[in-house]
């Protein structure tokens, strides 16, 4: 990796010089004595992975033209040695686009070479080889269908028995609480901040925008009011969903019920969209007009699967009752378990670990097997036993 390290003062230029000259990884390091003006001309005749800059001023006219060079560079990182650690400085850094901000030397132990290490994994998958992740949305025919809760743990089986890297958006813009089915954890970051800083947009802030739920498992979670559900746009989707599915297996969508320009944009983008619906009159009813919809939008018939939740083969409404009416087969059904899915849904908890056993997470293990094209990536356990014995 090619770092240009700029500051006004030797010590931190010799302290820079001697910290980066024990880093293990092979490094190519330019040091200059000087301010931004320097900086710019280092990075036009170097094109560094890294700046590492330390401010004279640390002021937001120094931030404005950090922020001008990193829009002809997006794909330098920087860190920045200020001697401001305020939470105002560190949201004005972040918001021109540095991903670090550190005190001057003396560092504080490897404060540094954590934060060129964390760079380099950056890099790295950036010139990752292409990557084309699948997306599926999930979309209520009605409300209460359950799809949220069929989303995310459908994305936690993926993850966890398949070790697939699995994205859920949670695009129900005005209601959503997905990340509240599989985490007790408050999301710190929303669809509106990471719309709002679509500019810094990286496989990196992403994955830091999420309720992370398992290593290669987060959900990026819907707004978190009406006035800031309105700050996502239809090119937001694209900016995020480009990214999304060059760097995971599986990138799941949560879909609100309204089509609007955003909720379109996302499911033209699907390769697949699940309509949830029960055995009853107002789903059915609403579920075809969904339908209908959807053809109106031109997805042909090979992109919709209907899923059937709480499925009971006794129920006074059968299955071949849904599809005649429907004009379509069912693609699965997710039989009715209340006790399970009740405990999960109360307690936050994916349904596989507060029920491994049940009905209805053996169905997802199989939907999960189906989607992922692999035997279970856990070679011992339940889950193991019910692929054997099937």
């Amino acid at each position: 990796m090619k770092i240009v390290a700029v500051s006004q003062n030797q010590q931190t230029l010799d302290e820079l010089r001697h910290q980066l000259a024990t880093e293990k990884s092979s490094l190519e390091v330019f040091l200059f004595n000087g301010g931004i003006l320097q900086a710019e001309a280092a990075i036009d005749q170097n094109r560094p992975n890294l700046l590492i800059l330390e401010t004279a001023r640390g002021d937001r006219a120094e931030l404005a033209e950090l922020e001008l060079i990193g829009l002809h560079h997006p794909d330098m990182a920087v860190i920045l040695l200020a001697q401001s650690q305020s939470p105002a400085f560190l949201t004005d850094a972040m918001r021109v686009g540095v991903r670090e901000v550190l005190p001057p030397p003396p560092f504080s132990g490897p404060a540094l070479q954590d934060a060129i290490e964390r760079t380099q994994k950056r890099v790295a998958l950036m010139h990752a080889p292409a990557h084309k992740g699948k997306v599926l949305a999930f979309i209520a025919c009605k409300g209460g269908s359950g799809a949220t809760f069929l989303a995310v743990n459908l994305g936690y089986v993926l993850a966890a028995a398949y070790e697939k890297r699995v994205a859920v958006l949670d695009l129900n813009l005005h209601f959503g609480n997905a990340s509240l089915f599989v985490s007790d954890h408050a999301p710190h970051n929303t669809l509106a901040d990471v719309a709002s800083n679509i500019q810094r947009l990286d496989t990196s802030f992403l994955s830091s925008s999420m309720v992370q739920v398992l290593p290669h498992f987060g959900v990026l979670a819907a707004p978190e009011s009406p006035e800031r559900a309105a700050e996502v746009r239809p090119e937001h989707i694209d900016a995020l969903l480009d990214l999304a599915v060059a760097h995971y297996d599986f990138v799941i969508l949560d879909m609100g019920r309204a089509l609007d320009a955003v909720s379109v944009r996302a499911l033209d983008r699907a390769n697949v969209i699940f309509p949830v619906l029960q055995e009853t009159l107002p789903f059915i009813r609403d579920a075809k007009r969904l339908l209908a919809t959807f053809r109106s939008l031109g997805y042909g018939r090979e992109k919709i699967n209907l899923i059937v939740n709480r499925y009971e083969k006794s129920a006074e409404i059968r299955l071949n009752d849904v599809e005649h009416t429907l004009g379509m087969k069912v693609s699965h059904t997710i039989p009715n378990s209340f006790k399970a899915v009740s405990a999960s849904v109360n307690q936050g908890v994916p349904v596989m670990k507060i029920a491994p056993h049940d009905a209805v997470t053996k169905t997802l293990a199989h939907w999960g097997k189906e989607l992922a094209g692999d035997p279970p990536a856990k070679s011992g356990g339940w889950l193991a036993n019910l692929f054997r014995k099937n």
